[in-house]
């Protein structure tokens, strides 16, 4: 592989990690010269990069030549949470009857610990069992199309779930609500599955909608 292919590879990585996480938050312009430098990194790999991050939405470049981290509205939150629900409630009720048994029993432990840890650990090790969640119902369903659209939704369901992160109120209910989920696909409860990851769903939902209100208020006042 080309060594500027592999250089854009890695600054993609890296601008898409900071993103999800809001070390970049929205509104960040990304200027290329000073993205360049900071990256150590020609203007070349940094522009396909960004072009990259840009088909995924992760990028707005309709303000002109310098791109702006988009920001995250509640107009956006919500349809992405109308396109989660069908897609996952779907995903769930296929996991339950296609998945592994021991699979899913070993994530609603796993859930039921992150529960227990959150509050004492850093939450990364609560997003790390969500990621585990997500490949075990991949494999689950075993369809490369359904992976395609769930895989398109996460990316910006990533940056929204951060919201909620200073919650820890609903981090752990959302904890309980996926373990849920697990033990219902564990049981290969289909209507159970498909019913939890609902509750799941929308009260995530709530959450982020709040969250985003709450913050537009204090930029109004400050």
């Amino acid at each position: 592989m080309p060594k500027q292919v592999r250089t854009s590879d890695a600054v993609y990585a890296q601008l898409r990690e900071e993103i999800l996480t809001w070390r970049l938050p929205a509104g960040t312009a990304l200027n290329e010269v000073e993205l360049a430098g900071r990256l150590g990194v020609s203007r070349t790999p940094l522009r396909a990069a960004l072009a990259r991050l840009a088909l995924e939405g992760l990028v707005d470049t309709s303000r002109g030549r310098t791109g702006v981290v988009p920001d995250v509205s509640a107009e956006s939150v919500r349809e992405l949470f109308e396109l989660r629900e069908a897609l996952e409630v779907h995903a769930a009720r296929l996991a339950a009857r296609r998945g592994r048994p021991e699979v899913f029993a070993a994530l609603a432990e796993a859930f039921d610990a992150s529960a227990r840890a959150l509050g004492t650990e850093d939450v990364d090790a609560y997003y790390g069992v969500i990621r585990r969640f997500d490949r075990a119902v991949d494999d689950a369903v075993g369809s490369r199309s359904l992976q395609a659209a769930l895989d398109g939704s996460r990316v910006h369901l990533a940056r929204a779930r951060r919201l909620a992160a200073d919650n820890p109120a609903r981090m752990l209910a959302a904890a309980h609500e996926h373990a849920a989920i697990c033990r219902a696909v564990a049981d290969g409860d289909a209507v159970l599955a498909a019913a939890a990851t609902v509750v799941h769903l929308r009260a995530s939902l709530e959450t982020i909608v709040v969250t985003l209100a709450a913050a537009r208020g204090q930029e109004e006042t400050a």
